[in-house]
């Protein structure tokens, strides 16, 4: 019983306890990480406004709703081409000396994932426009509005980056609506965020519980096509949304597109590959194809669902006849 009554043994003895612990579950195994884990050789570290837009993502409150990591289960399969490796995060260091919040991986998705967000929704036009309204690109989003990153102006300035925005959501706004710096910095933190690719040769860990998938058969085509509505989903929708409709002076309309339903497929590939911005009225379109590396089956699947979508009834195509142009596109992007 003496032990107990002498403060200063029982203070030593917890102290000890403390320290001995901490050395045991917090220190010796961030060495051990530390030691057996480096970046990918294909990694990026943060360029200076992505580090800021970071510190941003932060102040915003976005951890407490967007996860970072892709686990190795097939539902996961949505937001990166591959599970997660210690090796992804080995590179990111403290935000600050005060401040870990390093990896931001995240508990809890009331939002979707982020880790290959960059890669998954390029767009510049898209991210500012989410950020402004979310329900104005994702009609059913319980993701808060962040207006107070952007402000209107009456003139455009040489730098401004001005946000179209849907007039359902400009009620009362007569001016042009425009990203401040620290909207342009958060969205380079968001486009930043891309999955490293494995070095060659590596395979990655296979998803885990694995659904069934069942080819499809477009109007009688006997050749067997990934499906090409959640392909649209994952790849496309957010800009043209479910409908097909796009946003008025944002995005356009798949909906009766003299392109969609036209026989001209060079343009048609080129678009989903290269991207487009021919059409002032309407933001840039991004490389989709070769931002996610989409396979001539999946381009396919894409096209044929958007030609007998939403009313649209055009003549489908083949694999064969989207690879070769697809062929050609590297061969040309290659010289």
């Amino acid at each position: 019983m003496e032990f107990f009554d002498n403060h200063k043994k029982l203070f030593r003895t917890a102290l000890g306890l403390f320290v001995g612990l901490t050395i045991v579950v917090a220190i010796m195994p961030a060495i051990n990480n530390q030691d057996n884990n480096e970046p990918l050789p294909g990694y990026e570290p943060l360029s200076q406004e992505a580090y800021l837009g970071k510190k941003s993502f932060i102040a915003n409150g976005c951890v407490a709703c967007h996860t970072q990591q892709v686990r190795n289960v097939d539902m996961d399969n949505i937001w990166g081409s591959r599970p997660g490796i210690p090796a992804d995060y080995a590179g990111i260091s403290r935000t600050d000396f005060w401040r870990n919040t390093a990896t931001l991986m995240g508990t809890e998705r009331t939002g979707p994932d982020l880790t290959n967000i960059g890669s998954r929704q390029p767009s510049l036009a898209w991210n500012l426009l989410h950020l402004y309204q979310p329900r104005a690109v994702v009609e059913k989003s319980i993701m808060p509005a962040y207006p107070w990153l952007f402000e209107v102006k009456n003139e455009l300035g040489e730098k401004d980056v001005e946000v179209v925005v849907p007039d359902a959501y400009r009620k009362g706004i007569s001016g042009r609506i425009v990203a401040t710096q620290e909207a342009l910095l958060l969205v380079a933190y968001l486009q930043s965020l891309k999955q490293t690719p494995l070095p060659d040769g590596k395979l990655p860990m296979e998803f885990l519980y694995k659904k069934k998938e069942i080819p499809v058969v477009v109007n009688g085509n006997n050749a067997n096509l990934p499906d090409g509505k959640l392909l649209y989903t994952n790849n496309c929708m957010s800009c043209h949304q479910a409908n097909g409709e796009g946003l008025k002076g944002a995005f356009p309309s798949l909906k009766g597109s003299p392109i969609v339903l036209g026989d001209d497929l060079e343009l048609f590939v080129n678009i989903i590959m290269l991207g487009y911005d021919a059409r002032p009225e309407y933001a840039v379109m991004n490389a989709v194809g070769t931002d996610n590396n989409l396979t001539p089956e999946e381009v396919t699947a894409i096209i044929n669902h958007e030609k007998t979508s939403w009313g649209n009834n055009a003549k489908t195509v083949t694999p064969e006849e989207v690879k070769k142009i697809m062929d050609f596109i590297k061969l040309t992007s290659n010289k």
